[in-house]
């Protein structure tokens, strides 16, 4: 849990990194701009020294950077999730104001004190200060970072909506054209849903399914994992196969799944009566992937690892335990005995399938 709470700060550290060298290189090119349509204009320039506004647009951009960022990273993607769209925009809007304020104050100081020459408590600071706050030019500043801001949730709420690293595959187009990529898979199924959807009923069997999923999402980032489909009551997971054996993450996303589940065990008791518990089966080999439909694109696998990687999980109930994983998939991973300790079922027959598949379990 440690590991995961670590990776998710550096995520999240790495997101306001981004963001910040983003809307820098935004505030450097909104000042080249400026500079050139006065230039173009033929505007008398010899009493304003370049570097003053220079200075300032690197100011700008790295506080908005900063302070921006981190509020689009630790707040405002997290309320687009948890609030409905209404109370989360407004939140949103009041904290850009805040937010756009403890930038363009320090932003204006900065320059009124260079242009002026004067020191930062001068009243004729401030008085400037406040002109250029309420200018026109500012309103366009306001209205250009609110565009800013808004661009950046859209590509994070469509990365989030792919998934980490498929929409920059699309942009790239590199499942453009199909290609043969060596994966892990696995499928993670909940055990009873049938008798747990007649338990609880539609409406409140899918609140349940919701908040399951949700709950177990941060497990299955956290260890790398990329959420292939969400299928009824199961959860198709993939890795590539250097990040799925990088640390056994392809196993610790299920241990890290059950876990963050069992934490939540009373609000799940206290909701539904119901604790949430998952089976799991792992395999890889070679799949084909590449992108798919023409109103819908999605970037689809295919291939037998699927197939076989399903009813590897079939047998989970069968067999008593709640994980399984392919001899194929055990003899990739470096497995520390302190750690997991891999216990042979045997050769088994899949559903299916005409060969058998040795089986272990950890």
């Amino acid at each position: 849990m440690n590991f995961a709470r670590s990776n998710k700060t550096k995520t999240q550290i790495k997101k306001v990194v981004w963001i910040t060298l983003g809307w820098t290189l935004v505030a450097i090119f909104q000042f080249f701009s400026s500079y050139a349509t006065l230039t173009i204009m033929k505007c008398d320039l010899t009493d304003l020294d370049p570097m003053i506004p220079f200075k300032g647009s690197l100011l700008t951009g790295v506080l908005a950077g900063i302070l921006g960022g981190s509020g689009v990273v630790f707040l405002w993607e997290k309320w687009l999730r948890t609030k409905n769209y209404g109370r989360a925009l407004f939140s949103i809007f009041i904290s850009y104001n805040l937010i756009y304020l403890a930038v363009a104050i320090p932003s204006g100081l900065f320059f009124h004190t260079a242009t002026l020459a004067l020191p930062i408590y001068d009243a004729q600071v401030w008085e400037a200060l406040v002109t250029h706050l309420l200018s026109l030019p500012q309103l366009q500043s306001y209205l250009f970072w609110l565009f800013v801001v808004i661009a950046t949730l859209i590509i994070l709420l469509v990365n989030d909506k792919y998934g980490p690293g498929v929409f920059q595959s699309f942009l790239l187009g590199k499942y453009f054209h199909p290609k043969k990529e060596e994966r892990i898979f696995m499928f993670l199924d909940l055990r009873s849903s049938t008798s747990i959807a007649e338990k609880l009923g539609e409406e409140l069997y899918f609140n349940f399914l919701k908040d399951v999923f949700k709950h177990a999402t941060p497990g299955i980032l956290y260890y790398k994992g990329e959420v292939y489909q969400y299928v009824g009551d199961e959860i198709v997971i993939s890795w590539k196969t250097d990040r799925g054996t990088e640390n056994n993450n392809c196993l610790h996303c299920f241990f890290e799944v059950q876990q963050r589940l069992e934490q939540k065990a009373s609000y799940y008791l206290e909701t539904y009566g119901i604790i949430p518990e998952f089976k799991a089966g792992l395999h890889y080999g070679h799949v084909m992937a590449g992108e798919i439909g023409v109103v819908k694109r999605d970037i689809a696998f295919s291939g037998d690892v699927l197939n076989t990687t399903s009813r590897i999980q079939d047998k989970c109930n069968e067999l008593g335990v709640n994980i399984l994983l392919s001899k194929f998939l055990v003899d990739k991973l470096t497995l520390p005995t302190n750690s997991f300790q891999a216990k042979e079922i045997g050769d088994m027959s899949l559903r299916g399938k005409e060969g058998k598949v040795m089986l272990f379990t950890v």
